[in-house]
């Protein structure tokens, strides 16, 4: 089987999947970042009553419409503590901000522009505009109006006007369920102290992390040994889950002790490609089990990331219908970058600001698919499509961000 191309892969794998639209009911305090199924109208009008915008004095303006006048306090509206009663000519009520204006009232005058004087009464000091400083009832929303559409990703602000219709749940969109599960014999867990030919596995936790800012939970299906018998276990317990995704970390080629590709079709797989046109990344698998989308990335631990933002990221939030992240953006090489050959190479960076303004991208000298320590230094990854030529110093290049908000 031929190497794809990067796009081709995305497309192909983006292509094969359905947003889930699975539903269920969340409380207000758990439900940033959930994507609503169904529009959110209003349960109630905001304001419910005509309410003053500032400290003052409600009044008519036909009383105060030139400086001067003089009024009569007759009580005070306060927020929960309404004037009960109705304004009459030549009088003034002392009113206070989100306070409801009192019954006869048409206009607030700010506290600075009256003149108290004896005898609970004022003079105005400043021209009036009729109903200013009045905020109306319904200004901001009207009861039964739709004021969130449905696909509406929930942040801070739309949390709050949620809150503010009289929502204590919503109903959202379930996240997906991604199961991982990584292979060798050679993988212990954090914390463990490695025999002489064992390494401490680490992808888990990344790719875990990933998921979940995607908009999944995750379902951690531990380490499995190269046992056909323990991965066909493994796939099994995913399914019962109900997994909507399972992600294999390392054993996806076809060596003699890579044996996630030939348990994967034994237990009923289709493999849609595997092999992929890409420096690092090149052995990824991606196929289906029933309704399960199947995705296995590489062993090395840079090679698995990489391919956890270009695949497993966008596959994650198209399920959950959440919009992409945008990772792509134009720097310039700071250095010399040779020709590329036929497959798409991610060079690990620093992008720093020019004395123009522009960013720099300088790789690191060491691009070794198993150096992590590198990887985490890195802001984003040079993007060089494959058969593509030098490119001088200063010239413009693609890159992938690592941390979609560095460059705004």
């Amino acid at each position: 089987m031929s190497l794809l191309p990067v796009a081709d892969a995305q497309e192909r794998l983006l292509n094969s999947a359905t947003p889930l639209h699975r539903i269920e009911s969340v409380s207000l305090d758990m439900a940033e970042g959930r994507v609503l199924s169904k529009d959110l109208m209003a349960r109630l009008t905001q304001p419910p009553f005509d309410a003053s915008a500032m400290d003052g004095y409600a009044l008519r303006f036909e009383d105060a419409a030139e400086p001067g006048a003089e009024l009569t306090v007759t009580g005070v509206s306060a927020a929960g503590h309404a004037f009960e009663g109705t304004l009459g000519k030549g009088e003034a009520v002392r009113i206070f901000t989100g306070a409801p204006v009192p019954a006869g009232a048409d206009t607030v005058l700010l506290q600075e522009d009256a003149e108290r004087l004896e005898d609970d009464r004022i003079r105005t000091t400043y021209p009036l505009r009729k109903g200013q400083h009045i905020r109306p009832r319904g200004q901001d929303f009207v009861e039964g109006e739709a004021v969130l559409p449905a696909g509406t990703v929930m942040d801070f602000s739309r949390l709050t006007v949620a809150a503010a219709m009289n929502h204590p749940a919503l109903d959202v969109y379930r996240r997906p369920l991604v199961a991982i599960l990584a292979t060798g014999d050679e993988l212990v867990t954090p914390g463990s102290e490695p025999g002489p030919s064992q390494i401490i596995a680490s992808n888990t936790f990344g790719i875990a992390a990933l998921a979940r800012s995607a908009g999944a939970h995750v379902l951690d299906l531990g380490i499995v040994p190269d046992d056909q018998a323990e991965i066909t276990a493994a796939i099994g317990r995913a399914q019962v889950a109900k997994a909507d995704v399972i992600v294999t970390l390392g054993g996806a080629s076809v060596g003699d002790h890579d044996l996630v590709q030939a348990t994967m079709l034994a237990a009923g797989m289709q493999l849609d490609f595997w092999r992929i046109a890409m420096r690092p990344g090149k052995p990824l698998m991606v196929g289906s089990l029933g309704e399960t989308h199947i995705l296995g990335l590489p062993g090395n631990p840079v090679s698995s990331l990489v391919c956890g933002l270009l695949f497993l990221e966008p596959l994650i939030r198209k399920l959950a219908s959440l919009p992409p992240v945008k990772r792509e953006a134009m720097a310039r090489t700071a250095v010399k970058l040779a020709a590329n050959d036929q497959r798409q190479d991610y060079i690990r960076a620093t992008l720093t600001k020019s004395a123009d303004g522009g960013w720099l991208a300088e790789p690191f000298s060491k691009q070794d698919s198993s150096m992590m320590k590198v990887f985490s230094r890195s802001d984003c990854l040079i993007i060089r499509p494959a058969r593509t030529p030098e490119l001088a110093p200063g010239s413009p290049c693609p890159v992938l961000l690592l941390r979609p908000d560095l460059i705004s």
